[in-house]
């Protein structure tokens, strides 16, 4: 390491106040609630780092807790489950990571001693907590440090930059573990990712891609359904025009589809019921339009299909993820990059649903 960046990593580790983005009570419009404060910078125990905060993406679950629904939050609240950065400061019993280190986190917080930890589905451990969202108070990404677990935080390559890291790592995680995990796809299946500019559908086009499968994308304008297709997606159709559905089965010769990946919820989820061929398998890890559906139970029997849920995903599974971006086989999308004194409108974004690709904010550069 360079002595100016040994120089810079003494400075940080001095710090002993630090900008962060806290509310402090809830509501309906962001900016009405997150601040830039001041606050000490945390003091991590014997299993953790110190985390100087590079690069911090958004998600929806951002905006669940600055509402106060559908599940209550620790406050005051830091946000922010992404981040990419350096380690500055290491806790006594941490054995793999280094001061210096380049890192992105994995925000699935679990016990990592009961049978589903140690059987490899940590994701289904009772004491999960999505860190950023659940924890607190005081406690995630949009801040200039932070700190976590050791077995928290992924290495990343020099060729991976924060940036790209921090836009890739939620999302990608968890749709690998989708698509990769639960629904277990294989090269030639028909593939149907919903909501296709999202950064969930995003990853999802180009992880099955990866597996060779054809790819049917929905996205709710032109524009968007215009960037899946240049992502890599075989077909596109908008799934806010009536008749959606009818497209995709057109599209497949009447035949249906393999797997569903599905986060959008109430308005389509009875619809891709009906696309899935005969064994078919939807994978679900959200329900923004709503979770009270409904859906014909004779498709379920009859048709034999498979209806998962799954929420975030491995380490293995992140590290995955970093290992393809690093061969320049995944790549993140990034819609905006907002300087950390403006970041509260990032949130606003989120909500408008106007984007295409990842929010970003960057603690260091006020």
């Amino acid at each position: 390491m360079q002595t100016s960046s040994l120089s810079q990593l003494a400075t940080d580790r001095n710090k002993k106040n630090m900008k962060a983005a806290v509310y402090r009570s809830h509501s309906k419009d962001p900016r009405q609630v997150v601040r830039i404060e001041d606050i000490d910078v945390p003091k991590i125990k014997s299993h953790e780092v110190l985390i100087k905060v590079d690069a911090a993406a958004y998600n929806y679950n951002d905006l669940w807790g600055i509402w106060g629904e559908p599940i209550k939050i620790p406050l005051p609240h830091i946000s922010g489950s992404d981040v990419a950065g350096t380690v500055i400061e290491v806790g006594d019993d941490v054995s793999k990571i280094r001061v210096g280190d380049r890192i992105v986190s994995h925000p699935n917080l679990t016990c990592r001693v009961c049978y589903q930890c140690t059987s490899g589905r940590e994701y289904d451990c009772s004491d999960r907590l999505v860190w950023g969202f659940q924890t607190g108070p005081l406690w995630g990404g949009f801040a200039q440090y932070t700190h976590l677990p050791e077995v928290n935080v992924v290495k990343l390559p020099d060729s991976v930059s924060f940036n790209d890291a921090a836009a890739i790592s939620m999302v990608g995680m968890t749709a690998w573990h989708m698509l990769v995990t639960r629904a277990g796809i294989r090269p030639g299946q028909t593939v149907l990712i919903m909501g296709g500019g999202s950064g969930m559908g995003i990853a999802g086009i180009q992880i099955a891609k990866l597996f060779n499968c054809d790819v049917i994308a929905t996205a709710g304008n032109k524009e968007k359904m215009d960037k899946c297709i240049k992502l890599g997606a075989d077909y596109v159709v908008n799934h806010r025009e009536d008749g959606w559905h009818r497209k995709v089965r057109e599209i497949t010769n009447k035949l249906g589809v393999d797997v569903i990946f599905e986060h959008i919820g109430k308005t389509v989820f009875p619809q891709e019921v009906g696309l899935l061929k005969m064994g078919g398998t939807l994978v679900s890890t959200g329900a923004t339009t709503g979770y009270d559906s409904t859906i014909d139970l004779r498709y379920l029997f009859f048709r034999g299909i498979n209806l998962l849920g799954a929420t975030q995903g491995t380490k293995a599974g992140l590290e995955e993820v970093i290992s393809w971006v690093s061969k320049g086989k995944i790549k993140s999308v990034i819609d905006t990059v907002l300087p950390f004194s403006n970041m509260v409108e990032g949130h606003v974004k989120m909500a408008d649903s106007q984007l295409f690709g990842k929010v970003l904010t960057t603690p260091q550069r006020l």
